[in-house]
């Protein structure tokens, strides 16, 4: 019996412990695969493409960085104006990102600490507005933006943006702000903090993955978000964000698609670097051994 049994876990741990590392292959060979191709495509000419698509590697005599140049170039120099969409990008995704957290933090933390009337369900309104799909709220926040003079800058577009993250923001960070002990601000509450020194002194260094994970998800929804973009910004090429040009790659006939996937490598290199540069923080449990009790 003991043999049958040592067998079994001896089994499921080979088992279980190859098809982890099978797994694991599968994802990276479907999520790197494209990417490599993509990266390609962008330093290889149109006629070197053309001559042979299929081709897994690039020679060193055809390999050139001109689509990038071509993609970045001013639209007044004849080329694609994506370092100016990229700077537009990074400002709407920075501004949302730190105007949503400095709403969600102490939303958050309400909801997670304080007792009031229907905090249980706080959690699920908040949720409830993305039950709605964005263009049944496109074209009422359109006309009340118009009205308010907030369309066709950057300044309503991150607005909007603000008010599709906040909830869940909120959610995210409420379920990782239950799992801090009480006893943590207790005791800093025992050694004089108000609430307010306490959140700011205790919790937030202890919620920082959460906060990292929480920006870095906002983030990318405002770095990638297209339908607001072009609806708010359709009128105003100078605001253009770097979504509304790729996609202004993709319709154009005159454009090379080695030109088009230049612009998407510009699109998707940012947030993963951010992603590589915040993995420490995503990762670790600065929570772990800090109640003492």
């Amino acid at each position: 019996m003991t043999r049958t049994q040592f067998s079994r876990t001896q089994f499921e741990e080979r088992f279980f412990g190859a098809a982890r590392w099978v797994t694991i292959a599968f994802l990276a060979a479907i999520t790197i695969a494209p990417f490599y191709y993509m990266l390609l495509l962008s330093v290889k000419p149109i006629d070197a493409l053309l001559l042979d698509p299929g081709s897994l590697w690039v020679a060193a005599k055809d390999f050139t960085v001109d689509t990038y140049r071509s993609v970045l170039k001013p639209t007044a120099e004849g080329g694609q104006g994506f370092l100016r969409m990229l700077l537009n990008s990074a400002a709407v995704a920075l501004g949302t990102v730190l105007l949503t957290l400095a709403a969600a933090v102490p939303g958050a933390y309400a909801i997670s600490r304080l007792r009031f009337f229907g905090s249980r369900h706080v959690s699920a309104l908040f949720l409830a507005v993305y039950l709605f799909p964005a263009t049944l709220l496109a074209v009422p926040l359109f006309v009340m933006f118009a009205k308010l003079g907030l369309s066709g800058n950057l300044v309503g577009l991150a607005i909007v943006y603000i008010a599709q993250t906040v909830p869940v923001s909120i959610y995210m960070m409420r379920n990782y702000f239950t799992t801090i002990p009480r006893s943590i601000e207790e005791a800093a509450a025992l050694d004089g903090c108000s609430r307010l020194q306490t959140v700011r002194k205790v919790i937030l260094p202890l919620a920082l993955p959460s906060l990292m994970a929480t920006g870095l998800y906002v983030f990318m929804i405002a770095w990638n978000e297209f339908l607001f973009a072009l609806l708010f910004l359709a009128a105003s090429p100078d605001d253009w964000t770097v979504s509304l040009g790729l996609q202004q790659l993709a319709g154009g006939i005159e454009v090379s698609k080695t030109v088009l996937m230049a612009g998407s490598v510009v699109l998707t290199v940012p947030v993963v670097l951010l992603f590589f540069a915040a993995e420490r923080l995503l990762t670790e449990g600065l929570t772990s051994g800090a109640d003492k009790s």
